[in-house]
């Protein structure tokens, strides 16, 4: 019996440490300096684009992006022509779940840090403005930013291609 509860303990113990090895703390950094100005933009689609979950990274919520070259999201492997027939296929490490077309007005409205062991990324969340194309509370931008500024510590930014600035008037 005693080495059935050996054996137990350390099961439990090893699978604590796996978790903690491999688990991601998630904070929003939306007061912090770089970020602060970030929350509250709005953005209009210059691009069409995916809105889908990767199969082997769970998201808190689903991720929006193209396969545009030169772009993030071009090594995820997503469809190059956009359309409604790939709503629902499944591909290998992605399932897509809807379609945005240009012209769609979102707004940031977070931006989260997610630290892991190996790296840390900076996403941001939107919400898209349209009632009739808000289907989901809220999209990771992870895939239509540009992360080059995090190393210099500055805030990342959406990627033009995709998206640009809303002028309020």
């Amino acid at each position: 019996m005693k080495w059935f509860l050996a054996f137990l303990a350390v099961a439990i113990i090893s699978a604590f440490a796996y978790y903690q090895r491999n688990a991601v703390k998630t904070s929003y950094v939306n007061g912090l300096t770089p970020y602060n100005r970030i929350p509250g933009k709005e953005y209009i689609l210059e691009h069409d684009c995916y809105i889908f979950k990767i199969k082997d990274h769970d998201t808190s919520w689903p991720l929006i992006g193209a396969n545009l070259p030169g772009t993030p999201a071009e090594s995820i492997n997503l469809p190059a022509e956009i359309t409604e027939k790939s709503i629902g296929i499944n591909l290998p490490n992605l399932r897509i779940l809807d379609v945005v077309r240009s012209g769609a007005r979102f707004k940031v409205v977070s931006v989260r840090r997610d630290e892991g062991r190996k790296s840390t990324h900076i996403t941001f969340e939107i919400l898209l403005l349209d009632e009739a194309e808000r289907r989901y509370p809220r999209l990771d931008a992870f895939w239509i930013m540009d992360h080059t500024p995090e190393a210099a510590g500055a805030a990342p930014r959406i990627i033009e291609d995709f998206a640009v600035v809303r002028e309020k008037k």
